[in-house]
């Protein structure tokens, strides 16, 4: 009896595109009065960047993430959805 073999790549990416769109219609509901609690949410990360200076060139890093209720509801929904694929 064979199984289903299923790909970890997969998974983050169908979690990425979650976040992703969960975290856009965070944002869109937020101008909508009865949507407010779908955009709420917490931002942490580093606030200022790191700064590579080599003299010939600079490179800062930087991550910041925003996490907000939609975007907690995108990634269950994912998950849910790679369940059943």
């Amino acid at each position: 009896m064979a199984t289903k073999d299923k790909n970890i790549w997969i998974l983050l990416i169908f979690i990425l595109s979650g976040i992703v769109i969960g975290g856009l219609l965070g944002e869109l509901a937020s101008k909508i009065d009865w949507l407010w609690w779908l955009s709420y949410g917490q931002e942490f990360g580093m606030s200022s960047p790191f700064t590579l200076d080599l003299s010939v060139m600079k490179i800062s890093f930087s991550l910041m993430f925003k996490i907000n209720v939609a975007s907690i509801i995108g990634i269950a929904i994912s998950i849910f959805v790679y369940r059943k694929v």
